[in-house]
């Protein structure tokens, strides 16, 4: 029973000497000394569209030797705008529906972010289309593209 005691106040007064974590503040990107704009492309803009359709058929065709292109999107939305917050880079989630040339109809999850792309001057894009993940990297079912 001492020692029960002995225990419980070692352990209440490591507790008691951490204290409570100091929160860091939250410093939007846009004020930074490296800043960013937060303009952010919509979801359903020609030029994100386009992007994603040209970096799909560029790993079809170099890296599966498949004839696999994108012919134009449906249902494209918002899922989420900046969900991690201010301080991190600019970054909406998107989905949609992507129909191929083959006829196929799939799930398409993607985010926009600002200065992601060639060399950090214009936005990303990064993707994942349901059933089209060959190496995995958004396993499982395009979960880690969104957010």
């Amino acid at each position: 029973m001492q020692r029960a005691f002995q225990g419980f106040m070692l352990a209440l007064m490591v507790a008691a000497s951490m204290g409570t974590a100091i929160a860091r503040p939250v410093v939007p990107a846009e004020k930074r000394f490296w800043s960013y704009d937060g303009k952010i492309p919509a979801c359903d803009n020609p030029d994100v569209l386009s992007r994603l359709s040209d970096r799909f058929h560029d790993s079809e065709s170099e890296y599966w030797n498949s004839s696999l292109q994108i012919v134009s999107y449906d249902q494209v939305k918002v899922s989420a705008l900046r969900p991690w917050g201010l301080d991190h880079i600019p970054r909406n989630f998107c989905e949609g529906r992507a129909i191929l040339n083959d006829k196929t109809v799939h799930e398409v999850y993607f985010s926009v972010a600002e200065d992601l792309g060639l060399i950090g001057m214009d936005f990303g894009v990064e993707f994942c289309l349901t059933g089209l993940d060959r190496e995995y990297a958004y396993a499982p079912n395009c979960k880690m593209e969104r957010p």
